[in-house]
């Protein structure tokens, strides 16, 4: 059987590109599995070559005075912003000399009450729970982290969506990473830039928290959040009126897993598993048999990861369902692009778990960003064999390169 030379470049092209384990696209990195490699810092141009335009990654941030959108963007809502709630306790958490009335609570202060009905006018009630019986708002906060290709790989498996909470300076130290997580089909919320404590900021350094990661994840995925999750849970009626004119649905937890806190304050990995079970208790007492219930847990590190990998069998056995947040609230347009919809609660329960056709995906070109990849996280990872089906992502205005050269190749046949 004759073989034209272009339909054997063709072949080949097709089997290099579907099994290609490096950081020259998102798909090539999703295949690594080799933790040291997955963490290994690489630049991205598409994004990298904006970093200027950002504030240095992990450091707290600030509204850049050659940032003449984000300038505009603060003129245009710093008069909604209450100027009687003034900034709280120290960005590391620390409330020394802070003489602020937990008992009278008047700001809603969540981090001193657990306080989220707003007492100021005008804002929604965070998200705490989700309106669904029975049912687990299914979420992970701080990534993307450089070594989670196992993990998502464990929940593609499942066929499993998640609240991807992605703070901006791991979206720009990791962006193919971060690519991965919308490639996915998760739901991806904000979780702010440097992941300090949001009530001990100036508002106007409050805001570049929040307009920085919303940008970084634009550029480097695609699309623009419109929800975010405030680190420690820290947030007061000031930080949510800043999160509501930038269009963010604030979510928060009534449980906590505790992931986050293993090796300090005494807390080990059987702490955590019985907060797991505890949240599964509470179900089987019938707690959730109104409305469903949102566990905060991580994506922090190896261990977070796998502990999630193992007690998934366990929720899903107990909870009717799990769901992404964005799912059981129904929210089918869950960015500000119009162009990307999640499935509804009743199609996702029915197996529709992703939307066809989305039209967006991960990309760049739009936007200000930085992929950088200038600091590794300092996350333990681990190894695991990795799904080899070929994914196709489709950008906002452009093919991705896989598909666009086989389709040359294709017309040389």
């Amino acid at each position: 059987m004759f073989k034209s030379p272009a339909l054997s470049l063709l072949v080949a092209f097709l089997a290099t590109s579907a099994f290609a384990q490096d950081h020259s696209s998102e798909q090539s990195e999703a295949q690594i599995t080799d933790p040291n490699l997955e963490c290994t810092p690489y630049y991205y141009a598409p994004s990298g070559q904006f970093v200027n335009e950002f504030p240095p990654i992990w450091q707290p941030a600030t509204l850049l005075a050659n940032d003449s959108q984000g300038q505009a963007m603060w003129a245009n809502i710093s008069s909604s912003i209450p100027t009687n709630i003034l900034p709280k306790g120290q960005l590391n958490g620390s409330t020394i000399n802070e003489t602020y009335n937990g008992v009278t609570d008047t700001d809603c202060w969540w981090t001193v009450s657990q306080c989220t009905t707003p007492k100021l006018a005008g804002l929604s009630p965070d998200v705490s729970s989700v309106p669904e019986p029975k049912t687990m708002g299914y979420g992970f906060d701080d990534g993307p982290n450089c070594t989670h290709n196992a993990f998502y790989d464990y929940l593609s498996s499942q066929n499993q969506k998640a609240t991807l909470y992605y703070i901006g300076s791991n979206v720009m130290d990791w962006p193919l990473e971060a690519q991965r997580g919308i490639a996915d089909g998760h739901e991806i919320c904000a979780h702010t830039w440097s992941h300090r404590y949001m009530t001990a900021f100036p508002s106007q350094d409050a805001f570049a928290e929040l307009w920085y990661s919303m940008k970084a994840i634009k550029l480097v995925t695609g699309v623009t959040p419109t929800c975010w999750r405030p680190p420690y849970g820290d947030v007061d009626d000031r930080i949510r009126a800043i999160a509501n004119a930038l269009g963010l649905q604030t979510i928060i937890w009534k449980y906590d897993s505790f992931d986050w806190r293993v090796g300090t304050a005494n807390i080990t990995s059987a702490n955590v598993d019985t907060n797991y079970q505890l949240f599964i208790n509470n179900l089987t007492a019938g707690n959730f048999n109104s409305v469903g219930g949102i566990m905060l847990t991580h994506e922090l590190n190896n261990f977070t990861m796998q502990e999630a990998i193992k007690w998934y069998p366990q929720l899903k056995a107990s909870f009717s369902y799990l769901v992404p947040v964005g799912v059981a609230l129904n929210k089918t347009y869950p960015y500000k692009e119009t162009n990307y919809t999640l499935p509804t609660f009743e199609q996702y329960i029915a197996g529709q778990v992703t939307v066809a056709s989305n039209g967006t995906g991960s990309g760049t070109g739009t936007g200000t960003a930085a992929g950088s990849s200038s600091t590794p996280s300092s996350n333990p990872g681990s190894g695991s064999t990795k799904n080899n089906s070929a994914r196709t992502l489709v950008l906002q205005g452009a093919l991705p390169w896989t598909v666009l050269s086989a389709t040359a190749l294709l017309a040389l046949l």
